[in-house]
């Protein structure tokens, strides 16, 4: 009896394997049919990566190009600081300011003065959350503020002045500040190119996310189709050899 039952359970076993082996075998899909699904729908592929590369290119171009320039501000001390106020040879004190003033120059008070002093025609909200970018220097005393412009004299200049303005209100906020400084170490350049927009860099991308796209939707065509197109593949999918084909044909009407 026990040899029957331990005979029954390895047979047991090696029908179950058998038939996971079956299975596995079943939806395993040769790295060929990948590829040959690809190249069969590469006109898919292609079509959907030149849409998406020529509209990206398209809506670059149309775009208005924005020059930028920019210019660098140097925090610091006036030597005859009060003692409470002195902060030379403290440069960490005089980094923790400076991250303050990024805020401050990219403040309300600062934009309206450019906006009237340059006379643009823009609102604050539009100089502040779109042309205007302030950013410090890691680890130093340096703030970078970069202004865009359709123009690229109009971006000088009103690089410049932003740094002009910020000088100005510095020295005036309160007297505890009167001991710190604002200079403008390097004034503004005339930009030669524009930042933006950049066809090539956007003609790129779209050709990348229409390829993987494009072949998503290869397959995705490929898993609907249902007809058999060769005969290896009908046995591949129904596990029956093939016999025999019959060619296809046209039954012509006989003239009268």
């Amino acid at each position: 009896m026990e040899g029957n039952g331990h005979s029954t359970l390895q047979g047991a076993e090696r029908e179950l394997r058998e038939s996971s082996d079956t299975i596995e075998g079943e939806h395993a899909v040769p790295l060929k049919d990948l590829f040959g699904t690809i190249w069969k729908r590469l006109w898919v592929v292609l079509l959907v990566a030149g849409v998406l590369t020529g509209a990206a290119v398209g809506f670059s171009l149309a775009q208005t190009p924005m020059y930028e320039s920019s210019i660098e501000i140097l925090v610091g001390q006036k030597e005859n600081a009060p003692e409470s106020y002195n902060l030379q040879g403290d440069v960490l004190g005089l980094q923790q300011i400076t991250q303050t003033m990024v805020r401050a120059v990219g403040s309300r008070p600062v934009a309206e003065t450019v906006i009237e002093r340059q006379g643009l025609q823009i609102t604050t909200q539009e100089f502040l959350e779109n042309r205007l970018s302030v950013e410090p220097v890691a680890e130093t005393q340096f703030i970078e503020v970069r202004y865009k412009d359709p123009d690229p004299r109009r971006a000088q200049r009103t690089a410049d002045a932003v740094g002009e303005v910020f000088s100005e209100q510095v020295s005036k906020v309160s007297p505890s500040a009167n001991a710190v400084t604002a200079t403008v170490w390097e004034p503004a350049a005339l930009p030669g190119e524009p930042v933006s927009p950049n066809p090539v860099r956007n003609g790129l991308l779209a050709l990348a996310l229409g390829l993987m796209l494009g072949v998503v939707l290869a397959f995705l065509l490929e898993f609907l189709d249902d007809r058999w197109h060769s005969p290896e593949e009908m046995e591949r999918v129904s596990g029956v050899p093939t016999f025999g084909l019959i060619p296809e044909f046209k039954a012509y009407k006989a003239e009268k």
